[in-house]
């Protein structure tokens, strides 16, 4: 009988059932602190040890009244499952300007399409690294994005959103002790908490 394989003896790519995980077949954009590209490294490899530092984004949809969409990471995600996000985020591809991926992002997880919004604008960016137990790290140069739904129709991926909740966004700013059951992801809390 075997025994998993444990610490450095384990595979990152190997799914709990044996199967290569779905993100071993993925790369994110290696960057410097200023966001600058060095590489394309494996999305695995980089979520995993003491990670890679790499090129995410996080985007913000709000409605006329100032309402924040947040959206719950399915409890399939590897890292943070289950936990309450900004409304999208995810890592651009090679060759993908952040606008283009979250206009993808926002598409395929929500649903939601360009006709929908009309000001989709970055507004900050951050670097901040975290480890999520011993599952594996984010360590990324996060750029965040605004937009506001003119249309608020969504048709949610339940493979990628586990739930969806409208927050009036500077309440949840103000009050957060009011929605820490929500356990929400440490790249949103920072975006937030540099917003103000």
């Amino acid at each position: 009988m075997s025994t998993p394989a444990t610490g450095d003896d384990a595979d990152p790519a190997a799914a709990a059932d044996g199967e290569a995980h779905p993100n071993a077949a993925q790369d994110v954009i290696a960057v410097d602190e200023n966001d600058e590209p060095s590489e394309l490294v494996n999305r695995l490899d980089a979520h995993t040890g003491d990670g890679v530092r790499h090129r995410a984004f996080t985007a913000l949809l709000f409605d006329g009244s100032g309402n924040l969409l947040l959206a719950q990471r399915s409890p399939e995600k590897r890292l943070w499952d289950t936990c309450w996000d900004g409304t999208v985020a995810s890592h651009p591809r090679e060759g993908e300007t952040q606008v283009e991926a979250t206009r993808k992002r926002l598409e395929e997880e929500l649903g939601v399409t360009p006709d929908q919004y009309d000001d989709l604008r970055t507004t900050d960016r951050f670097e901040y690294k975290r480890y999520y137990y011993d599952e594996g790290i984010e360590w990324e140069v996060c750029t965040v994005l605004k937009a506001t739904l003119t249309d608020t129709s969504l048709a949610p991926d339940e493979e990628e959103v586990g739930g969806l909740l409208w927050v009036p966004y500077e309440h949840l700013h103000e009050n957060p002790r009011w929605y820490r059951q929500l356990d929400l992801c440490p790249w949103f809390e920072i975006a937030m908490r540099r917003d103000f």
